[in-house]
């Protein structure tokens, strides 16, 4: 084996471990992050859809007078939290943002959950390329039905493509810079070392 070749085995033998760790702390950094953009993306649909469900329980106002039955404002187009209310039929009655033309209908699915644990937080595609950040609860009173509450996941999404391409380059410039420092660190060890390991690695073969 002659001397660079030695060089470039000893730096990987070393590196390597090192180069494992850095790539499961980038992922694991970036991972994280996102799970805190999309979390946060909730925030304000849970206090919206809190506050319209306790608006109406304590008969301050009726769920057909929350939101209009004739939306203007396309799903697809807005990128401000909406309201959607239900009656006990999970039929929708007044939204603040339209379908296609007509009021936002959820899963039944949905509505089965929320009558179990009381509320319910996920993500809703309801047309391909819309995606929904949604929390939906329950209201009773005079009468019983559901609150939604969603906002569009497009501004989070772009920040996700942020992150991960940051993390992508700053995982990559850790791997270079790293392997730099242990290259040029193995190549300054004396000749005679890497000779004496070479010759070891060719015995034990």
């Amino acid at each position: 084996m002659t001397h660079h070749k030695a060089v470039l085995a000893e730096t990987c033998k070393a590196w390597l471990p090192l180069a494992v760790t850095i790539v499961i702390l980038t992922g694991l950094v970036a991972v994280a992050v996102q799970q805190n953009y999309r979390m946060s993306a909730n925030d304000p649909q849970i206090q919206i859809a809190e506050d319209v469900a306790t608006a109406i329980n304590n008969g301050s106002a009726t769920p057909d007078a929350i939101v209009s039955p004739t939306p203007t404002t396309d799903i697809a187009s807005s990128l401000s939290a909406f309201v959607t209310v239900f009656n006990a039929t999970n039929t929708p009655i007044g939204s603040s943002v339209s379908l296609n033309g007509k009021l936002p209908t959820l899963p039944s699915g949905v509505f089965d959950y929320v009558k179990l644990h009381g509320e319910d937080r996920f993500t809703w595609q309801p047309q391909p390329g819309t995606r929904i950040a949604a929390v939906v609860t329950q209201y009773s009173g005079p009468s019983s039905g559901y609150v939604l509450a969603g906002r569009s996941l497009r501004d989070i999404e772009v920040r996700e493509g942020q992150l991960n391409l940051m993390s992508l380059v700053a995982g990559l410039l850790a791997l270079i810079l790293t392997f730099l420092i242990y290259w040029w660190n193995t190549k300054k060890l004396p000749h005679h070392q890497h000779h004496e390991e070479a010759k070891e690695e060719t015995k034990a073969e």
